[in-house]
């Protein structure tokens, strides 16, 4: 087990490689939420301590609570693949919303989707690596489609309407809505 204070360019293509990865954070008391999240170009090294990811709607919005909460979040990315390899980004987090100062910034580092709620912009604090050697070895056969065909398909002023009444996370926890639906590029 290796630990550094940044992304190394090691990580930096490991990360490139990965197809899913698993974000887990938690608020003082309540559920711990563990996450997985994939489609292709979501995820984005924007230096050695910073990364973020596009997260679209979904069956809930835990992640934006606790990182209001806390702010802590640890993200995991195994390879499955060779070399076996476990790569997890600790740091502090924030959701980042299309009516926030910071969204044109980062919305330019990704192709936005449909449904594209918010971007998560996370500040690496520590990274570890471990082995991966009990992690099997799996090829993925294709990208879910649903998702993005799912808020294609939705009526943007209903989508809005749905999105802006989701503002309790699972335990109560408030969430800010994004103001916007957003089509993709």
């Amino acid at each position: 087990m290796d630990f550094t204070d940044h992304i190394t360019p090691d990580h930096e293509a490991m990360i490139a490689r990965q197809a899913i990865f698993f974000t887990a954070t938690a608020a003082s008391e309540g559920r711990i939420n563990l996450s997985p999240k994939g489609l292709a170009d979501t995820f984005k090294v924007l230096g050695p301590s910073r990364v973020a990811y596009l997260d679209l709607g979904g069956s809930g919005n835990e992640t934006h609570a606790h990182l209001a909460a806390d702010g802590r979040i640890t993200i995991m990315m195994c390879n499955f693949e060779q070399p076996a390899l476990i790569l997890r980004l600790y740091g502090r987090g924030k959701p980042v919303l299309p009516q926030d100062a910071e969204w044109a910034e980062l919305a330019g580092h990704f192709t936005l989707l449909p449904g594209t709620r918010q971007i998560f912009d996370i500040a690496v604090e520590s990274v570890q690596t471990s082995c991966g050697w009990g992690v099997p070895i799996m090829q993925i056969d294709k990208e879910r489609e649903t998702l993005v065909k799912y808020h294609a398909q939705a009526d943007p002023a209903k989508w809005e309407a749905k999105l802006a009444g989701r503002t309790r996370s699972i335990d109560g926890l408030p969430t800010r809505a994004t103001d916007r639906y957003i089509a993709g590029e």
